[in-house]
């Protein structure tokens, strides 16, 4: 056979430091290099392509003419059971590397010659495969950039100021200075004292006594002994900011009491590996009532998702989207090929495809021999689980929140998500799944002086309904972590369509007057998503209120939720619009936020980002918005509101914003309102529809609907709701813990719909959930 001809190409080169490397899973599904017939990586622009049935790397090539691919299949070393383990000299944490694990086997092949083992000594084959195996793969390069973006320095850390040091030689560093434990000890970097740390950090036992020489000292600053390493990573933890930090100087500060960076090896895991690996260990009812281990299940549809450190909020939002019908009409066509595109990897329409293809195809919904865990004498097999980390990437790309590895608020992605399908480009005869949640919220408010009314409609895709707190006793002890009476569902419906009293000022009367709101359903979605507000602001921070809420599989009806419509000879409000045509606060509304303690440069700033008319959008914005490096930079308020535009915003910023279907007029009006944020420009996108968009046209009383309405969702009746799925958090912050999905599925074999918990990779059947429905977050309702 000739030589290949390709070898030598100009364009054939090492991977660049910036590059990305597919070379774990094919772009375009989850096929892996554990599979039999292994991945293809191109070795022109180092995409990852399957090579079997599906062959998306013959179909990258096809595509794109690149014709070499490196084949690289690998398998898990065979380990001798009877074999001792290695005896540990030392205590050291090290990383298991891929070559402790696997065999790898690679070969070259050329798809333009059909050769299938090209010499990889010829031409430049070497060195490029050479850079392409030792280069940092994708998921591992965004996983470290997402761990990086956790931490930095404050000033604390900055500014530290140490003290002359003692005799060295009088320090014990076996112990704790006040007690006798061995770890998790933490040495203050300003005198050199050594303190353990709180039990609460990964559960490896402490007294605080770190915490308490801050106390009595004010040294803010200090090490975690255990997990420094040679290369100068470290924990880092500043007291006075009640963070984890990094010290830019450690090396010089550790040398100080007389550390050398260069001996030093991490013998205790960090305080991130530790909470990981907390929230991993949440363990969700995998026992039946007898205390066994639920078994798994497999199939279609039953498919779990691999935890990347922190995102089971993710695995959850993905497994409850993907059960709606309208999601998998929109992204599953297991017929089709792939949509095209140049970087598959970085396309939103590829990966959710992929997503949609692996969690319902049933193909990777298997047991994984490697992942086996025994209790009572017998194995459990679950699942490998999909490492959705493209997904991830790129949902979360530019997100302040979304792009690092902390646990985040399952609403809010789920939130997030939906913004990002909608802005998308949906093909022709593709809905934007979406719109089966949106349905509009009709507010009327009655001036109860002159009696006339307002009416506006608001176009939503979900709603927050507030769990009322009945403390169970009368004494005002019981405190937040007291007992509640249990609410049903029509509860707290209730209280988020009551009536309630607000004092605004009448356009009619010229005077201030007191007003009855009410707010109801003017129609109703084909999927309905509630999120159980249970929560209180106790100094500031959202705390967790655990109030059962009952909620039954039957159907109910929330007919009695929507709105007749303005009454036959209700008198109308007149506009109340700023004369001058700028931006002038809600005088009312903001009188409201400042008496909460807001400042007013924030109060005025949420009010124009949310409408200037929504007390309850107002206060989750600077809820939300309260980290934001400019949250206290003032708007412009002699530019109108209605035409808050720049000519002089990034074009870079405006052209990511039409790839999400936003046109130019609208990106740069966004953008101007936002400083030219990308995340909050979409989030203003949202918030002012009627800034960008023809208002919401509402059918008046009277007329003749004929079967089709304008407003997205249905106003017939009977509205009866079914309950889907649920997302339960477990854990008393949002931003830790641990969430799951319950998803009503039709199991073979088996008459009627069963609960099937999917805790990250691993998918049970479970016979009960009453349990889980009243502590649930996130509840999905699908119409009858």
């Amino acid at each position: 056979m000739p030589p290949c001809i390709h070898t030598n190409a100009p364009e054939l080169r090492p991977p660049l430091a910036s590059q990305a490397v597919y070379r774990e899973d094919c772009t375009q599904c989850f096929d892996s290099i554990d599979d039999e017939s292994g991945l293809n990586l191109c070795l022109s622009c180092f995409n990852g392509g399957c090579a079997g049935p599906r062959d998306h790397a013959r179909l990258h090539f096809e595509r794109f003419g690149h014709p070499l691919a490196l084949n690289i299949r690998r398998t898990r070393k065979k380990v001798q059971r009877e074999e001792p383990p290695h005896k540990i000299s030392k205590l050291a944490i090290t990383a298991e590397t891929d070559e402790d694990r696997y065999d790898t086997n690679t070969h070259v092949i050329c798809y333009s010659c059909n050769q299938d083992n090209v010499d990889k000594s010829s031409g430049k084959l070497q060195s490029v495969i050479d850079g392409a195996m030792n280069a940092t793969t994708f998921s591992k390069k965004e996983e470290i950039k997402a761990w990086e973006q956790e931490f930095v320095p404050c000033e604390h850390t900055i500014s530290l100021v140490q003290e002359e040091p003692y005799i060295i030689e009088s320090q014990d560093l076996s112990h704790c200075s006040m007690c006798d434990l061995k770890q998790n000890l933490w040495l203050c970097l300003v005198c050199g004292n050594l303190g353990c740390g709180r039990s609460q950090f990964g559960g490896t036992g402490g007294n605080s006594h770190g915490l308490a020489h801050f106390d009595a000292t004010s040294h803010a600053v200090a090490v975690k002994l255990g997990s420094i390493t040679a290369d100068g990573s470290a924990d880092i933890y500043c007291y006075r900011c009640n963070e984890e930090r990094t010290d830019p100087d450690l090396a010089t500060h550790l040398a100080h009491w007389g550390i050398n960076l260069a001996g030093r090896e991490k013998t205790e895991k960090s305080l991130m590996e530790m909470q990981v690996e907390q929230n991993l260990k949440w363990d969700f009812s995998m026992t039946s009532e007898d205390g066994h281990e639920l078994n798994p299940i497999f199939g279609e549809g039953l498919t779990g998702l691999a935890n990347l450190g922190n995102s089971c909020y993710l695995s959850s939002v993905v497994q409850c989207l993907f059960d709606l019908p309208e999601f998998q009409r929109r992204y599953y066509h297991p017929s089709e090929q792939p949509p095209f595109s140049e970087t598959p990897a970085a396309d939103f329409e590829t990966q959710l495809r992929k997503l949609a293809d692996g969690t319902l195809s049933g193909r990777y919904s298997r047991p994984d021999k490697n992942a086996v865990s025994s209790r009572e004498s017998h194995e459990i097999l679950h699942q490998k689980g999909l490492a959705p980390s493209m997904f991830k990437h790129l949902v979360g790309r530019d997100h302040a929140e979304f792009s690092t590895m902390r646990q985040q608020d399952a609403f809010e992605f789920l939130l997030h998500v939906f913004k990002h399908v909608t802005l998308s480009k949906h093909p022709a005869g593709l809905d934007n799944p979406v719109d089966s949640f949106k349905f509009c919220i009709e507010q009327r408010l009655q001036c109860l002086n002159c009696k006339k009314v307002r009416y506006r409609v608001d176009e939503q895709d979900n709603i927050s309904i507030p769990v009322p707190a009945r403390r169970v006793g009368l004494s005002d002890d019981a405190g937040i972590n007291g007992l509640f009476e249990p609410v049903s569902l029509f509860d707290c419906l209730d209280v988020f369509t009551a009536e309630e009293t607000v004092d605004l000022r009448c356009p009619s009367c010229t005077s201030q007057e007191k007003f009855s709101k009410r707010s109801s359903f003017k129609t109703m979605p084909a999927q309905l998503v509630i999120n159980a507000r249970r929560f209180e602001l106790i100094n500031w921070v959202p705390t967790k209120l655990d109030i059962p809420v009952e909620v039954h599989d039957e159907p109910v009806d929330l007919a009695p939720y929507l709105s007749t419509g303005p009454n036959i000879g209700e008198e109308l409000l007149p506009d109340d619009g700023a004369s001058d045509g700028c931006f002038q606060a809600n005088a009312d509304l903001l009188g409201q936020l400042l008496g909460m303690g807001f400042p007013e440069v924030r109060c005025e700033k949420a009010l124009y980002l949310t409408g200037n008319s929504d007390m309850e959008a107002a206060m989750n914005w600077l809820l939300s918005h309260m980290d934001d490096p400019d949250v206290d930079e003032p708007i412009t308020k002699t530019q109108p509101a209605e035409n808050a535009t720049s000519h002089a915003q990034d074009p870079l910023k405006i052209a990511q914003l039409n790839e999400m279907g936003i046109d130019d007029a609208r990106a740069r009006r966004a953008l101007a309102a936002t400083g030219g944020d990308i995340n909050r420009a979409i989030d203003w996108v949202f918030s002012h529809p009627d800034d960008i968009a023809e208002p919401v046209d509402v059918a008046q009383p009277g007329s003749n609907h004929d079967g089709q309405t304008k407003t997205p969702g249905f106003d017939a009746v009977p509205a009866t709701y079914q309950l889907r799925s649920i997302i339960c958090h477990k854990g008393s912050s949002i931003h830790a813990g641990h969430y799951v999905a319950f998803v009503r599925k039709q199991l073979p074999g088996k008459p009627g719909l069963s609960w099937v918990l999917f805790n990250d990779e691993k998918v049970v059947e479970v016979d009960d959930v009453q349990e889980m429905k009243k502590f649930a977050y996130l509840y999905f309702f699908s119409r009858v």
